[in-house]
């Protein structure tokens, strides 16, 4: 049996995020799991409604910005181990709006580490600092080679320059406080809960309802997809097992074109829907491409597969069909999320206890 511990979890009402709150409330019913998140448009306490009133969670709407009422909410819980997930992650939207970026991934998450520097001092045996990074800290491949844990960093866009920063710093406190740290740096992550506006979704639901298919320029770039559910056991195993300063490369080896995404998606929704083969693809829309934006992502993800044992245990094509069939038993969940209603979640269930 697992001793008593007080795990932190941070942006885990988000998609990833609530994955892992799942996993850990689920899996170590001795630890207390405090899921902490602010419910920006990506917050969506829906996703764990399922274990909401379970006696080893609770949810605190926090900001980690707010130094104040944060440094309050570590005065009352002495915490084992952070797992950090909070994070505006959407390129688009840095495009439009670096300084939220810089503001949430870079000083957010020096906040929590002043603070749990503060609570552990002397007494860093046992504890962990666990930050979830992404591989476009690492810029733009050619046609070949991976993303290796010792890949110069390149970023190319807010996004991923305010990823590479907080990378940086969780490091820097590693190596001049001796802070008990480990990073992971994923690749695109699909699956359930997934907020529309990232590809996968984004299509399956536009499929559904018969509208465009945006791609970017011709659909050319490359991305490496690992399913959500993968993920999550990884940071279970990270998290426990892994080594004090490593970074840990997490991919799925699910290298794909994104026009060849769309398509295959097309298809699969098609048979799902009874529509006639290749109905769906006339929806594809070519937009203009996305400023910086990177060709090819693909992880190495070797290190943690021979030290950890970890692997992915689906593959792309039985990743898509379990996500498809989620979304379209799931519409409520989707209604919800584009009528805005999800955000009306947290008032109804917890402001008024």
């Amino acid at each position: 049996m697992n001793a008593s511990k007080n795990i932190l979890i941070t942006g885990g009402a988000g998609f990833i995020g609530s994955h892992v709150v799942r996993l850990f409330v689920n899996k170590y019913p001795n630890y207390h799991i405090y899921n902490l998140d602010t419910l920006t448009y990506a917050g969506n306490l829906e996703n764990l409604s399922d274990i909401e009133g379970r006696s080893n969670y609770t949810f605190v709407k926090l900001n980690i910005c707010d130094t104040f009422s944060l440094s309050k909410f570590f005065d009352l819980v002495e915490f084992d181990g952070i797992i950090h997930l909070a994070a505006e992650s959407h390129v688009d939207r840095s495009i439009s709006n670096p300084g939220a970026f810089i503001e949430t991934n870079i000083l957010g998450t020096v906040n929590l580490l002043n603070l749990a520097r503060n609570q552990w001092k002397d007494k860093l045996e046992g504890k962990r600092f666990y930050h979830i990074s992404t591989d476009e800290v690492y810029g733009s491949l050619g046609d070949t080679g991976y993303f290796t844990e010792s890949t110069a960093y390149d970023p190319r866009s807010p996004y991923s320059s305010s990823k590479a920063s907080s990378d940086h710093l969780v490091r820097a406190y590693h190596h001049t406080y001796k802070m008990p740290v480990v990073i992971t740096n994923c690749s695109n992550n699909y699956g359930p809960n997934q907020f529309p506006e990232k590809l996968i979704p984004l299509v399956i639901n536009n499929i559904k309802t018969k509208k465009a298919l945006p791609v970017y320029g011709k659909g050319l770039n490359i991305r490496d997809w690992l399913y959500v559910e993968d993920h999550a056991a990884a940071i279970d195993l990270v998290f426990h097992n892994g080594k004090n300063g490593d970074t840990y490369n997490i991919g799925g080896s699910n290298e794909w074109k994104n026009i060849e995404l769309v398509k295959k998606l097309c298809q699969i929704m098609d048979t799902k829907l009874g529509r006639e083969a290749g109905e769906s693809e006339k929806l594809i829309t070519y937009v203009t491409d996305r400023a910086g934006h990177d060709m090819r992502y693909a992880i190495d993800s070797s290190k943690i597969q021979n030290e950890l044992g970890w692997k992915p245990s689906v593959n792309f094509e039985q990743g898509l069909e379990k996500t498809v069939d989620w979304y379209l038993a799931n519409q409520a969940w989707m209604d919800n999320i584009l009528s805005g209603e999800y955000e009306k979640y947290y008032e109804a269930q917890y402001k008024e206890r």
